[in-house]
């Protein structure tokens, strides 16, 4: 890959002003989704490298990392940034948080510039898809990067046995005494990104199935978003299930189980003795409302994260891992 190439070549390539350019890779959002797809795809044509990479580097003896994720849309994210925070915050480095708008198949605009922007010397993606375009992206400029709750054969990445803990889930509901399920998920399941919300609904019928449980005792809904007013909204559906017999409901995460519980105490329906709900993750909401749910070793895949990324920083000789952590069964008053 040619060092030698500059701006102006970009430019050039993409027939669009240096400005332009700039913008693209530094200030996503100040340019068009095409304009900018032409950009960062003749800078990934030519193997441009910004200049300020090299010079970032030999002038600071502090380390810059990025991570970024859907922080705003799911807290889980905040509590692996802790355990990421606990390895970083030892060493010299200083760490830019980046909040992506959801775990959806396509990147953000700021996802797909990072590997550009010339002052990162480390980058953890959590949550987030990584495609072809963005793989090469990161691997022809040398960005040490790893993945944590995605993954891909090209990086190092710790993700969780979802199929385990949709078992756990599983086993626990029919150990209740429940007779028909729900499983409520959010968003549409892409057909090319098999979504971790997607992989618990997998292993959650093959659990219920392997279990003596047939099709038409299992329901699944999908929600129009991850928040606790979708929850509720979603908290109908399965009231009119819990008709037919007892219920018990895995949520894909924590805030829609909340959310269910919420909704189904206002429509007057007991909860565990009529519907048992459990969530997915573990954190400060499972806490507060006593709710069931698989919870994740969250700070411990920041941990784990942070610490392979800065040996991949420090140039250590490290394989290309793939972490799977187990998750864990915590019963509540919801079950």
């Amino acid at each position: 890959m040619s060092r030698g190439i500059t701006i102006r070549d970009v430019a050039d390539e993409a027939s669009v002003s240096i400005a332009t350019v700039s913008n693209a890779m530094n200030r996503p959002g100040r340019v068009s989704a095409q304009t900018r797809t032409r950009v960062l795809e003749a800078a990934d044509k030519l193997g441009y490298v910004p200049q300020s990479t090299a010079n970032y580097r030999a002038a600071t003896a502090r380390k810059r990392l990025g991570v970024i994720a859907p922080f705003a849309s799911y807290p889980s994210y905040a509590a692996r940034l802790n355990g990421i925070l606990e390895v970083l915050g030892v060493d010299r480095t200083e760490t830019i948080v980046y909040d992506h708008p959801s775990a959806s198949r396509s990147p953000s605009p700021r996802l797909a510039s990072l590997p550009f922007s010339g002052t990162l010397e480390g980058l953890i993606i959590m949550g987030v898809p990584v495609d072809t375009g963005l793989s090469g992206r990161i691997l022809d400029r040398d960005l040490p990067t790893v993945l944590i709750d995605s993954s891909h054969p090209r990086f190092t990445s710790i993700v969780l046995d979802e199929a385990h803990g949709a078992r756990l889930a599983a086993e626990h509901l029919l150990a209740r005494g429940f007779e028909q399920f729900v499983y409520v998920t959010e968003g549409q399941v892409s057909n090319d990104y098999i979504s971790q919300g997607t992989r618990r609904l997998s292993g959650f019928v093959q659990a219920l199935a392997d279990n003596g449980v047939t099709d038409d005792r299992l329901h699944r809904i999908t929600a129009r978003s991850g928040d606790i007013a979708a929850g509720r909204a979603a908290a109908e559906f399965v009231a009119s299930v819990a008709r037919s017999g007892r219920v018990g409901v895995l949520a894909g995460h924590d805030t829609l189980a909340a959310g269910v519980v919420g909704g189904l105490r206002g429509l007057g329906i007991a909860v565990p003795d009529r519907v048992g709900v459990m969530g997915w993750d573990g954190g400060a909401i499972v806490e507060a409302l006593g709710l069931s749910t698989v919870a994740q070793p969250l700070v411990d895949s920041g941990r784990i994260g942070a610490q392979r990324l800065m040996s991949l920083v420090r140039h250590e000789s490290v394989p290309i891992e793939r972490i799977i952590l187990t998750p864990t069964l915590v019963p509540g008053i919801t079950t």
